[in-house]
């Protein structure tokens, strides 16, 4: 085996490592290719913000050709490890053949770079924002990913725990039918809420109206972070590319904030699934990606749950009541067939509770892993 830290700046390099999954995958019907530009991104160190503060590293391994067999990024995220007062890696990216030579030479690689740099365990898959899909899929693998969640094939979990890693905890994601309709009593809850504590749902119409709001966002989720582990906060250049993201195919009607007088107290976002176009068109844009794309977010019968939140002293039963009423309103306004919530930390347990009980199906598993580098 051959191990080799490309360097992002040699364009031949980084089409090796950023195609690899496409030869991989080409018989996976599940699998959703990401936007070649937001791949071209990870590893640009001018272009992703992550770099102004951190670093990383990025592997391929090849065995008798040149031609890849695997692929790895391992990151010293610094402004993670400064706010929890942690020396961690993460790995993100991780994509191999069945050979498990191949991923333990990959890692071993990734053991040596975080090590030098003083780091002393690894987890993942973690990537370069907070607000990045993670943890490696381990149930679930008849179904399609949500745009921007990892899909990996089933025998990535055996090679890691081979290695030595560990499972650190799991997120799962939920599937709500659009015929599911709420008891009144939940409604009822959400409308008294709103009157006692003075709230209000904000609605959007149009896009320019959103990027006012999304960097007041940031306020709320740094603070809704504050006392937790495994977090950090946003900065403004990230909520910058994080709105250009949610602009470019959100629908305005499906984000909601909750309001209380001029404060954001709460939040739900949901976007029409694009996966269907991202697989036509390979990930590209160009020539005419972006009309397939475009129209998908237009004809879907699928939406994504992608964020819901409440600041703390308004959670409970009523907070909870009021972000699921307007679950089922999106859902029934837009005539949507099929909901997915994605990405619930398995250890929120009243919360997994009350969406079962309103008929979410957990239907995918993604688990985070952990190695000790000491």
């Amino acid at each position: 085996m051959s191990v080799l830290e490309i360097e992002p700046s040699n364009r031949r390099q980084v089409d090796q490592f950023l195609s690899l999954p496409f030869r991989l995958y080409q018989n996976v019907p599940q699998w959703v290719p990401p936007l070649h530009l937001e791949a071209r991104r990870w590893l640009d160190r001018d272009r992703n913000p992550f770099f102004r503060t951190s670093a990383a590293a990025f592997f391929i391994v090849t065995a008798d050709s040149e031609v890849p067999i695997g692929r790895l990024a391992v990151l010293d995220n610094q402004e993670y490890n400064a706010y929890n007062r942690e020396k961690t890696a993460f790995f993100y990216l991780f994509d191999c053949e069945d050979n498990y030579e191949a991923a333990e030479s990959l890692f071993g690689a990734a053991f040596a770079w975080a090590r030098q740099r003083g780091l002393d365990k690894i987890i993942g898959p973690k990537g370069f924002s907070p607000l990045d899909g993670m943890g490696l899929l381990v149930g679930g693998f008849e179904h399609r990913p949500a745009l921007g969640i990892p899909y990996n094939l089933p025998y990535y979990a055996g090679m890691l725990e081979a290695i030595g890693f560990s499972g650190s905890g799991d997120v799962v994601s939920g599937y709500l039918s659009g015929q599911t309709r709420l008891p009144e009593r939940v409604h009822q809850m959400a409308g008294l809420l709103q009157e006692r504590r003075g709230l209000r749902i904000v609605r959007f119409r149009q896009r320019k109206d959103l990027r006012i709001i999304l960097p007041k966002l940031k306020d709320l989720y740094n603070l809704s972070i504050e006392g937790t582990s495994g977090n950090y906060p946003l900065n403004d250049e990230q909520v910058k590319i994080l709105a250009d993201q949610i602009l470019r195919f959100a629908d305005p009607h499906l984000i909601k904030i909750v309001m209380k007088a001029d404060q954001i107290v709460g939040f739900l976002f949901a976007y029409p699934d694009i996966s269907g176009a991202l697989q036509r068109t390979q990930g590209s844009l160009f020539p005419f990606g972006w009309v397939n794309l475009l129209l998908e977010s237009r004809k879907t019968r699928w939406v994504n749950i992608n964020g819901m939140g409440m600041l703390r002293e308004y959670r409970g039963a009523g907070g909870t009541a009021l972000l699921f009423s307007e679950i089922e309103k999106s859902i029934r306004m837009h005539g949507f067939e099929h909901a997915e919530l994605v990405q619930i930390g398995a250890e929120n347990d009243r919360m997994l509770r009350e969406l079962r009980s309103v008929g979410v199906d957990y239907y995918k598993k993604h688990r985070m892993y952990e190695y000790q580098l000491e």
